[in-house]
């Protein structure tokens, strides 16, 4: 394997922070050269926030080309469509269904565009999943992320175990079982 890159994408907020350290520690407990970028653009305030993750046998640099990820997780449809052109014509696009409006759309000057994740379909291939839903399923909205972290760990070829150590290493104790479920309902997706 040369590199590989994945790309998390999201609004402030959503847990992409999170998501992107589990990734890192399970590829690095896999003994990869790991390389984990982060843009927060006004996070705290609803604003996108993108994480690049690069892997293999040696990575030199932590971002991600035009047409470069291998595979792009979206924690919300306008975010996906925002950075769907850095994803390659081979990636595979796992999005959250549930959208999260920007202001913008919130104040009533725009409206949310219609059928966004199937717009999507037409430039990669798409696992598109009620993450909301299956984060409620678990016991909280907030496991979004890990339900989509388990729906892309079941298209990576990372053992488990791998997958099982990172979350342990990276969620708080108190909040471990609850991003378990959510993990596993993500991964039987």
């Amino acid at each position: 394997m040369n590199t590989a890159s994945v790309m998390i994408v999201g609004v402030g907020g959503q847990g992409t922070l999170l998501a992107s350290k589990v990734l890192g520690a399970a590829l690095l407990s896999l003994d990869y050269d790991v390389k984990v970028s982060e843009v927060h653009g006004m996070s705290q305030r609803g604003g996108s926030v993108v994480t690049y993750v690069r892997f293999g046998d040696e990575v030199h640099a932590p971002i991600v080309d035009l047409g470069g990820a291998d595979y792009m997780l979206a924690f919300e449809p306008l975010e996906a469509a925002r950075y769907i052109a850095r994803l390659k014509p081979t990636g595979l696009l796992i999005v959250n269904t549930r959208d999260t409006p920007p202001m913008p759309v919130i104040t009533g000057r725009m409206a949310y565009p219609e059928d966004v994740v199937g717009k999507l379909g037409a430039r990669a291939d798409v696992v598109a999943i009620d993450a909301m839903k299956l984060a409620k399923d678990a016991g909280s909205p907030k496991a979004v992320n890990m339900v989509l972290m388990g729906a892309l760990a079941a298209r990576m070829r990372i053992p488990a175990s791998a997958w099982s150590d990172a979350l342990e290493k990276q969620v708080p104790a108190r909040f471990l079982e609850l991003n378990r479920r959510a993990f596993e309902l993500g991964n039987a997706y």
